[in-house]
């Protein structure tokens, strides 16, 4: 019984850390500095906003994005150049076509 009740913290633990994002005005005061690609291919991570924050899990590129900085996960700043940013993202069409390219990137975002 103990052990499944441990198990079971661990994976809350994981689900919990979700994605709800929010845009800064400045890098100073981002988490990670993004650049968004013309192409699929250019991509670290291809990103879906999705319209409920009960549709986010953990680090897979659903994205929620929230009305005030303090109750966001990571804070974002999109960079006009491919070279100042920390990760690359592309926007998908469908929430299942989210996710990893480069799980190297894959830090920035936990």
């Amino acid at each position: 019984m103990k052990k499944l009740l441990i198990l079971l913290l661990l994976l809350l633990n994981t689900v919990a850390h979700a994605q709800k994002v929010f845009e800064v005005n400045h890098l100073y005061q981002s988490d990670v500095a993004v650049y968004v690609v013309d192409y699929e291919s250019q991509c670290d991570l291809k990103v879906f906003y999705v319209p409920y924050i009960t549709q986010i899990n953990g680090n897979t590129g659903k994205w929620f994005k929230v009305e005030y900085k303090a109750q966001a996960d990571i804070k974002i700043f999109f960079v006009d150049y491919k070279n100042q940013c920390d990760i690359k993202i592309y926007y998908v069409k469908y929430k299942s076509q989210a996710g990893w390219i480069d799980n190297s990137k894959k830090h920035f975002l936990e």
